[in-house]
């Protein structure tokens, strides 16, 4: 009788879980690859480049002026994203994965993939994955691709294993290569100034082309979409697509070639313009559109040099210092937009300092659970929301939920933010407030380090709200804030977490 019992309360539990996971979202996350916080029209009104399809994602939702990636690099955003935890507490000091190394997450760790997954969401990861595959110290593509996206909470992934100019060339789906390496291919000969870019040389599948890879990867976002339609049971669905673009080498297709006026890189961004237009346009189809928190970001700033500046007269990281992978804000300030209809204002607009490590304890919040030690939730007993979730999931990851509502005067986000360059280099950000462990850009621009000589500043410390620019460093002006920055930031690191 007390086993019916318990029997009949678990087919009730599940049921309520059931229930509770139809009325929530679909939630769609879109990562750009080296996108610039000045190349979208509705961030930066003198683009040279036409964003159409953004652009009204803007005007019908929330679009963020002070979000940021965890690194101004590829792979420890991505880390960042999925994880909640800066990847800076990994075994990643510096750089980024290439195509043949192990997995950086490990897979016990939370994604939001798993944390959404244990809600009933159906999940999938469409794209540039750059986060290793297996244990192993050189990748075995000939072996099962394991552990790999399927262990952090993917029910599906198709994509490639690193970024567009790094082999092997190849696409993966679920654990195994679509098409297996056997042909090689030589470094691109094609440059920035003169041409599209370049790849590196390496294994390569037969049929692999690199134009190919972003028409592919939107053909199959809008087929998983598309899918969902009529979906039995009802389950939501997350879908994370990590684009390859505007990444190198820059591959528009010819429909796009000479449709902006910042070269072969403005017209990719066009063309990244029409692949979210394709997701829009699926979501209305399936009539979710007004179900789907979407969102829209990139992993770092663009890898736009001055000679660019000076040869298109675009910015693409307008009106901001440096590029991608370097510590001043052109090189991890994001554009950051979010719609969600009646649920965010259309047009609207956050000044909110905003990391995309936030995605883990923002979706928690929106299904309603929070994460252990931010909403405060017991663990209760039988199917609770939050049992046997580690306390330490998401520990650099804060809810911009109310921000997303417009919640009138909401407290801030987060306290601080901490930067990290492709060197290594760090910086914290607290109010307006800008510390920087160093001098030099600690990335790709020149310097990238300047050892200080005697009597000169140790570091930078720029006041953003005055000087945006980052161009005067008032780090001896005032020793006390690098003193609290410094503190803070020591703080950070030696206790493993900042939430």
């Amino acid at each position: 009788m007390q086993c019916r019992i318990r029997l009949a309360c678990l087919f009730i539990a599940i049921a309520s879980t059931d229930a509770r996971a139809a009325d929530r979202p679909n939630i769609v996350f879109i990562l750009a690859d080296d996108l610039g916080y000045g190349d979208l029209g509705c961030y930066n009104p003198q683009t040279k480049i036409p964003t159409p399809n953004l652009n009204r994602l803007a005007d019908q939702g929330m679009r963020f002026t002070d979000a940021h990636s965890p690194s101004s690099v590829c792979t420890p955003t991505r880390y960042g994203v999925l994880t909640g935890r800066y990847a800076w507490r990994t075994r990643l000091q510096q750089g980024v994965l290439h195509g043949y190394d192990p997995l950086l997450i490990d897979s016990d760790r939370v994604t939001v993939a798993s944390f959404l997954k244990r809600h009933r969401y159906a999940t999938a990861c469409i794209g540039k994955w750059h986060l290793g595959f297996g244990v192993a110290e050189k990748t075995d593509y000939s072996q099962p691709l394991r552990p790999g996206p399927n262990a952090l909470g993917f029910d599906f992934f198709f994509g490639i294993p690193a970024s567009l100019d790094m082999a092997p060339y190849i696409f993966v789906k679920n654990d195994r290569p679509v098409q297996m390496p056997t042909e090689t291919i030589g470094r691109s000969e094609l440059r920035r100034n003169g041409g599209q870019g370049m790849w590196r040389g390496g294994p390569i599948a037969p049929d692999f082309r690199h134009i190919d890879v972003l028409p592919t990867l939107t053909e199959q976002a809008v087929a998983y979409i598309e899918e969902r339609a009529d979906p039995t049971p009802k389950r939501p669905f997350f879908l994370y697509l990590p684009l390859t673009a505007p990444h190198t080498p820059w591959l528009p297709t010819a429909e796009f070639q000479g449709k902006s006026g910042a070269g072969h890189y403005g017209d990719f961004v066009t063309q990244v313009d029409w692949t979210v237009g394709q997701v829009l346009a699926a979501l209305d189809r399936i009539g979710q559109a007004d179900n789907t928190l979407l969102m829209f970001t990139s992993d770092n700033g663009a890898h736009w040099t001055p000679d660019d500046i000076r040869k298109f007269g675009h910015r693409a990281n307008h009106p901001l210092r440096g590029q991608k992978a370097d510590i001043w804000d052109g090189g991890h300030r994001v554009t950051l937009m979010a719609r969600w209809p009646g649920r965010i204002k259309a047009a609207s607009t956050s000044d909110q300092l905003i990391c995309l490590t936030d995605l883990l304890a923002t979706v928690a919040d929106v299904v309603g659970t929070g994460l252990p030690d931010n909403a405060g939730l017991p663990d209760n007993a039988g199917l609770p929301d939050n049992a046997g979730l580690p306390d330490n999931a998401g520990e650099d990851s804060y809810s911009f939920l109310p921000a997303l509502r417009g919640q009138s005067s909401p407290a801030p986000v987060r306290q601080a933010i901490v930067h990290h360059a492709y060197d290594g280099m760090f910086a914290v950000r607290s109010g307006p407030w800008k510390l920087i462990l160093g001098r030099g850009s600690g990335g790709f621009s020149s310097p990238r380090r300047i050892e200080p000589k005697p009597g000169e500043p140790a570091g930078q410390l720029y006041n953003l709200d005055d000087d945006p620019a980052e161009s005067k460093n008032r780090y001896s002006d005032y020793p006390k804030i690098v003193s609290r920055l410094t503190t803070l930031l020591d703080r950070y690191r030696a206790q493993g977490r900042s939430r």
